[in-house]
């Protein structure tokens, strides 16, 4: 019998280049240290750098990469999913807006200690995501569906805060992003102090958390309350996570990896899973940290070590995302529609039609007063001074609304995912890398290069994913992993660009926020010509559409070539995301529920539920441009942002719908 190695095929490796790392980081300044007489050597500025600032990040780097692996591997463990961690359960995210919540408001929480906002945030978002998936059994699919809506949502709250109190919160927006710089030995510390008081927990609850491999059935059988356990060790990783995040900022993807990277490596029992997580975790980010230091020279201490973590894990976890094991629970059912609807299917149409037209002229005419802020309705005198600012707006959104609508449509039907969109999968990240580019590397950067390279970036990130699914056979879990993996990579290096001190990042992030203040008269019309012609694309492609539900062979017995048809849908969905993204930026969800809105209203033919999801995109752009236009007059929200707040409550109450 082949004895079990473990991690150790992961780690040796990890553990061999993370030596390398550090005889290159600390191998010179130990050298003039040990030349210029040790320790009690005078003044001497390379000393007091090594010292103060080199050992305790790089201290820093291991304790957090050990605490956010064993934070990952509790979690995974607990909930019996190979995707949990405190990224993608929102744990992260909920810290950091708590944080942003107690500068602007609260600031004498702050001074009682950072650690009990953060964990506030943090139990907050747990509580949320599992208030959700609470009804669907805790499915990996929903509850990791659940934890990216939680997360996202504290993002654009975060993201609005930082744009509306930007003096304020401009430095914890960059700290938030991960860094592990210091000046002294006591953060370092203090984490390992809180670490030192949370082991004994984490012994105590490992034998019988074990018992959690089994069915519940089972564990009672042998005395185990195993939803008490669950709570315990959730609680355990919440704490972990948030004491990181206090101290360091967000860094991504370490919680994640290591666990999945622990147990693809041989480890079996939870025990050996566990040591490897906190192994492969802290050598991930000592590896990830030293490599910020050694290339990016005198920009060392601008780069968050949070974003490059991302560039190093997302690769990894790509690498292996094929030998990830399948989910044992079923994914997320379909949304059915609703049974009490009396209108025919032609009247629902022309119910949807008629709220979206109504709204539109309701935002067009209804606003404030731009000198003294009232709600009023413009008066025919007022037209030809206010509508040429208003209208280019709306028609913009609601040209974006109605593509992205059709993309995300186009996606589920495509992966058989009604949890796919442009947003969750990582496109529109993509369409935002490729944009940032453009922006960073072309002196002059025109608006035709944005687009272009935008629809490159989108059709990249869609690719990718095909490549990626095509082996599991586009599974829900492996689809959202890969999109997951891709959205951290992207996001990471937009980030890196963002903290190089060019002041295009403020452009850049500006963008992303998706404001739709600066669209002209020409620009609109455009974006509603591109509209109308990708509408009519799509609807030319509504048989496929409409034979992919049958599955791969009833489709091809049908006459459908389904190389070639997916192919053409990729790339419209790809186009169609490309075209929006620059008119409200990568996150808006508009993707992700329009095609919901059009399952609701009982409309499930093809070419119905396209027009239904094209009008339900636009609908829900154009209220969210109306509401950032007039909710805090006179300052301006942009429309991305809003979209995001609007779209995420819907689609938490879709989630916390009974399964069918």
């Amino acid at each position: 019998m082949r004895p079990r190695l473990g991690a150790a095929p992961l780690v040796l490796p990890l553990l061999a280049l993370s030596l390398v790392a550090a005889a290159a980081l600390l191998g010179p300044p130990l050298v003039h240290l040990w030349r210029g007489g040790g320790l009690e050597a005078g003044y001497d500025p390379a000393r007091m750098v090594f010292l103060y600032a080199t050992l305790p990040r790089a201290a820093m780097a291991l304790l957090c990469g050990a605490a956010l692996g064993a934070s990952g591997a509790l979690l995974q463990q607990a909930l019996r999913n190979p995707l949990a961690s405190p990224t993608t359960l929102g744990i992260d995210a909920g810290a950091r807006l708590a944080l942003a919540v107690a500068t602007l408001w609260a600031p004498g929480l702050l001074g009682l200690g950072r650690d009990l906002v953060a964990l506030g945030g943090s139990a907050l978002s747990t509580l949320l995501v599992f208030a959700l998936v609470r009804r669907r059994g805790f499915a990996a699919v929903t509850l990791i569906l659940a934890g990216l809506v939680v997360g996202l949502y504290a993002g654009a709250l975060s993201a609005l805060l930082t744009l509306l109190n930007e003096r304020y919160l401009a430095s914890l927006f960059i700290w938030g992003a991960g860094s592990l710089s210091q000046q002294s030995w006591q953060p370092v510390q203090q984490l390992a102090l809180r670490l030192l008081v949370l082991l004994p927990f984490v012994l105590l609850i490992l034998r019988p958390l074990a018992l959690l491999d089994l069915d519940d059935a089972s564990a009672r059988a042998r005395g185990l309350d195993a939803g008490r356990l669950r709570a315990l060790a959730v609680g355990l990783a919440v704490v972990m996570s948030s004491v990181v995040v206090s101290t360091v900022g967000v860094i991504g993807f370490i919680g994640l990896v290591a666990p999945i990277l622990s147990r693809l490596a041989g480890a079996r029992s939870l025990k050996s899973r566990l040591l490897g997580a906190v192994l492969i975790g802290a050598l991930l980010l000592f590896l990830a940290d030293s490599g910020v230091q050694l290339l990016a020279g005198p920009l060392e201490a601008f780069l968050p070590t949070g974003a490059v973590t991302a560039l190093l894990g997302s690769p990894l976890l790509l690498l292996f995302l094929p030998r990830l094991p399948k989910a044992e629970r079923p994914p997320l059912g379909a949304v059915r529609a609703s049974q009490n609807w009396a209108l025919s299917p032609a009247s629902r149409k022309a119910l949807i039609l008629g709220l979206t037209f109504a709204l539109m002229i309701f935002a067009l005419f209804f606003g404030r007063d731009e000198l003294t802020g009232g709600w009023h309705w413009l008066a025919p005198a007022e037209f030809a001074d206010i509508l040429p600012w208003r209208w280019p707006r709306m028609v913009g959104a609601a040209a974006a609304g109605c593509m992205l609508g059709l993309a995300g449509f186009i996606l589920q039907r495509l992966t058989g995912n009604e949890m796919a969109s442009p947003e969750v999968l990582g496109i529109s990240a993509g369409a935002a890398f490729a944009a940032a580019l453009s922006l960073f590397l072309a002196a002059t950067p025109h608006a035709s290069l944005i687009g272009l390279m935008a629809v490159l970036g989108s059709l990249a990130v869609i690719l990718a994913i095909l490549a990626l699914g095509r082996r599991s056979g586009f599974q829900p879990e492996r689809v959202l992993l890969a999109g997951i993996a891709l959205n951290a990579l992207l996001d990471a290096v937009v980030g890196l660009l963002s903290a190089t001190g060019d002041p295009r990042a403020l452009m850049l992030f500006a963008w992303m926020a998706g404001s739709t203040s600066g669209l002209d008269a020409a620009t609109s019309l455009w974006a509603a010509g591109g509209a109308v012609l990708f509408t009519a694309l799509t609807l030319l492609a509504a048989r496929p559409l409409g034979l992919l539900p049958l599955g791969p062979a009833g489709a091809a017995s049908l006459g459908l070539p389904l190389a070639r048809a997916r192919l053409y849908l990729f790339l419209l969905a790809a186009c169609l995301t490309a075209a929006a993204t620059p008119l409200v930026g990568p996150l808006t969800f508009v993707g992700l529920m329009a095609p919901h809105a059009a399952r609701l209203l009982g409309l499930h033919r093809a070419a119905p539920a396209l027009l239904a999801s094209a009008l339900s995109g636009a609908l829900l752009l154009v209220m969210a441009d109306w509401l950032g236009r007039t909710l805090a007059y006179p300052w301006q929200m942009p429309t991305g942002i809003v979209a995001a707040l609007i779209g995420a409550p819907a689609l938490m109450l879709l989630l916390n719908r009974r399964s069918a």
